[in-house]
């Protein structure tokens, strides 16, 4: 399973969570994540699942690379480096599957020489895994939806696998892709976070326990690298009497952010700001409700969870998240907050309404990714499979 990595964690951990349901499945296969190594060395792994690390990429606003951390290598240098270690990966492991997020080829094409490898190989069946939104229509056309990219799923991809519900938001429909894409796709449902716990909530318990009893007002702002205004809005609201409010600034937050939203709290006895955490979940699990940027995981982890969420998505410079964050709304799942409008006095009259009983999301929407994934991979393997207690079948 591939991640590119250069952003937040949402692609290895969309990747994580499915390696957990296939080691938990019949199948029961060895997973190897190809991944950034300051991403994977964040996650909790179940026995069976292993890490090949890539040095780490940054994307720039102007759509470049750079390397994130080493001061003396060039994109050039840095790009062939990760293609080699991920053909070598795939030379000695040898997979029955390989399942990429999101890029057809790669960061920067570096899947390419490792694609036409595993062609030539003719064992490895491969699968392109896509978040429900990937940006607006015109930019998909343009970027996403390139020649080459187009190209490389007629030729390499076995299938598709869209990560959502097509009654959110059909991107099969909404971005009018080609006839050539569309029968390879299958949407496989959200991805139902709960799971998780199994692995965080053991790590996470100390943390837990130690917040005071009463209310919690969760604010998450995914990697953290565009997340201070949330967070700094945030800590700066009014909670109600019974509520403590707990605000993860993720790793990506900018010191000099990270500390000023630190002291803004260290004044307020109701605050508890933490860097980061391996697995939000056990937060979430514990939480009263969500303020959070809207990324697909942790929206995923919202619905999961079924809390009250107010999201306040980024808009540039791409409208993903608004996006998403629309059509939940519209569903009534999430109420939506523009970025333009945050202010502390927003966030305060959310936490201090009433919102009713939580939303019923997984009724509502279709949560059965993680059970129907573990099938579509025996269907593609034509491999032995048996349904465990709580599999969904096949989707139509």
């Amino acid at each position: 399973m591939y991640s590119q990595g250069m952003v937040g964690f949402g692609h290895i951990r969309r990747n994580a969570s499915i390696a957990q349901a296939l080691r938990h499945s019949t199948l029961q296969p060895d997973v190897m994540l190809i991944a950034e190594a300051w991403q994977a060395g964040a996650l909790l792994m179940p026995p069976g699942v292993d890490c090949v690390t890539l040095p780490a990429l940054r994307r720039e606003a102007d759509g470049g690379y750079n390397p994130r951390f080493l001061l003396d290598v060039s994109e050039g240098e840095l790009i062939a480096l990760r293609s080699r270690v991920i053909r070598s990966a795939m030379e000695v492991f040898a997979p029955d599957l390989l399942v990429v997020d999101y890029l057809p080829l790669g960061v920067a094409g570096e899947l390419a020489p490792t694609l036409e490898f595993l062609k030539r190989r003719g064992k490895t069946r491969l699968v392109l895994g896509l978040r429900d939104v990937l940006y607006d229509p015109e930019t998909v056309k343009r970027s996403w939806a390139s020649h080459e990219n187009i190209v490389a799923i007629e030729n390499f991809y076995d299938s598709v696998w869209i990560y959502g519900d097509p009654t959110v938001f059909d991107p099969l429909r909404e971005y009018d892709l080609v006839e050539s894409v569309v029968t390879k796709a299958r949407h496989t449902g959200y991805l139902d976070q709960r799971p998780r716990l199994e692995y965080a909530k053991a790590e996470a318990a100390p943390l837990v326990a130690n917040l005071p009893s009463g209310k919690i007002a969760l604010c998450l702002v995914g990697g953290g690298y565009d997340g201070g205004a949330l967070a700094e809005a945030f800590v700066q609201s009014d909670l109600p009497l019974d509520t403590t409010g707990v605000v993860v600034t993720g790793p990506l937050m900018p010191w000099e952010e990270r500390q000023h939203i630190r002291l803004e709290a260290e004044g307020r006895s109701q605050f508890r700001v933490l860097d980061f955490v391996h697995d939000p979940t056990p937060l979430i699990d514990r939480a009263d409700r969500i303020i959070a940027m809207g990324g697909y995981n942790t929206v995923c982890e919202a619905l999961s969870f079924e809390k009250h969420a107010l999201i306040v998505p980024r808009v540039k410079p791409e409208s993903e998240q608004w996006i998403r964050a629309q059509r939940l709304r519209d569903l009534g799942l999430v109420d939506v907050l523009h970025p333009g409008a945050l202010t502390p006095e927003a966030l305060t009259e959310w936490l201090a309404s009433d919102l009713g009983p939580p939303p019923a999301s997984r009724s509502r929407i279709d949560f059965d990714g993680l059970t129907r994934i573990p099938a579509m991979v025996a269907e593609l393997l034509d491999a032995p499979f048996t349904h465990t207690p709580g599999d969904m079948p096949l989707p139509l």
